[in-house]
């Protein structure tokens, strides 16, 4: 099917699109049918109708369903060479039959799909031809200065819109977005969320008391935001997939911000290995916001786990049953949301429990 006039058909204002949908309501119509409940002219529907059979959205019939002769299931009359001159006679008195619009909505999404891979290819191939241009001209070329903030905020739209994976953000003040900034990233999130990217985010540890980030945070945690806090997360950054990375400063000397636009490079590897450590030092979100306390046996647990002691040290240290250990470090590790015992050993320290 050619993807434009795939989307015709749905289109409820075209000429193609007010055919098929009033026979998709009027099985088996004929063309003076159709003509009078469009208002067109019936020689004009034909010409709709055989383009459309062309495209494999209506078959001809012979009057009792779809043909099944041995001739094409396209609306034409036979396999052989065709004369428009010739073929209104045949094709006035035949009755007609919309294929189901599920196949229709399937061939417009693949034809989307097509369309936006080779535009992606394109951009590609532009991008490197833009950055092999420059190459003696003094600058990286994998480095753009943006300085307006509309055209950063439209970058960061870029980068979701393009990731296919995952979306890694850290987000440090001041916030300076309105409330409406947060709002309209609210709704992007969510569908890139329901399409599958995975969006993981370090915030700063002071943005749950920001009147606008916090409540934000908390609700893109709701709906399934990977969240952790940091103390003081050395950057601004946001990362989408392996493409592309955004690096936000303080303008210096004068008010206001300076993005960096990274694409793929040594740099942009470089700023995802560094979100990925801060990652592991990070505490969830929603385990840092509680002020949780433990125990002295289970601050002593900790404190070996640190200094690197094995679970049948620590029972020996402790006087306790070796599954009794395995049980208790099991358990803080989940408390502290920790994948490792050093891990947990930098988290217990940042909450004041070593």
């Amino acid at each position: 099917m050619t993807g434009d006039v795939v989307h015709d058909v749905l289109d409820p204002d075209s000429e193609r699109g007010r055919i098929y949908r009033c026979l998709v309501g009027r099985p088996q119509a004929r063309a003076a049918e159709l003509a009078a409940g469009v208002g067109l002219g019936e020689g004009a529907v034909l010409a709709v109708l055989r383009e459309l059979a062309d495209e494999g959205v209506v078959v001809a019939c012979n009057g009792d369903g779809p043909r099944d002769d041995g001739h094409r299931d396209d609306g034409h009359c036979d396999d052989g060479p065709r004369d428009d001159r010739h073929r209104d006679d045949g094709h006035r008195d035949r009755a007609w039959e919309a294929l189901p619009p599920g196949r229709v909505v399937e061939a417009v999404l693949q034809s989307d799909a097509v369309r936006q891979a080779a535009a992606r290819r394109a951009g590609a191939e532009l991008e490197r031809l833009y950055r092999f241009a420059r190459r003696d001209a003094g600058t990286y070329g994998a480095l753009e200065v943006v300085e307006d903030a509309a055209q950063v905020l439209a970058a960061s739209r870029r980068l979701q819109l393009a990731a296919r994976h995952q979306v890694r953000v850290i987000d440090v003040p001041p916030y300076s977005g309105s409330s409406a900034y947060y709002l309209d990233q609210e709704v992007l999130q969510r569908q890139r969320m329901a399409a599958g990217v995975v969006y993981r985010s370090i915030y700063h540890g002071c943005a749950f008391d920001d009147p606008v980030a916090g409540p934000n945070m908390a609700r893109m945690m709701e709906a399934g935001e990977q969240a952790r806090t940091l103390d003081e997360p050395p950057l601004k950054l946001a990362l989408g997939d392996d493409d592309l990375a955004i690096v936000t400063l303080a303008a210096d000397g004068r008010p206001g911000v300076v993005s960096l636009l990274i694409r793929p490079s040594g740099l942009l590897r470089a700023l995802a290995a560094v979100f990925e450590t801060l990652w592991r030092l990070a505490v969830p979100a929603s385990v840092s916001a509680v002020d949780l306390q433990i125990g002295e046996r289970d601050r002593r647990i900790l404190t070996l786990m640190a200094s690197g002691a094995t679970d049948d040290a620590i029972a020996r240290r402790l006087g306790l049953g070796r599954r009794t250990v395995v049980r208790r470090v099991s358990a803080l590790l989940a408390q502290l949301g920790a994948t490792t015992r050093f891990q947990a050993g930098v988290q217990a320290a940042r909450r004041g429990w070593l």
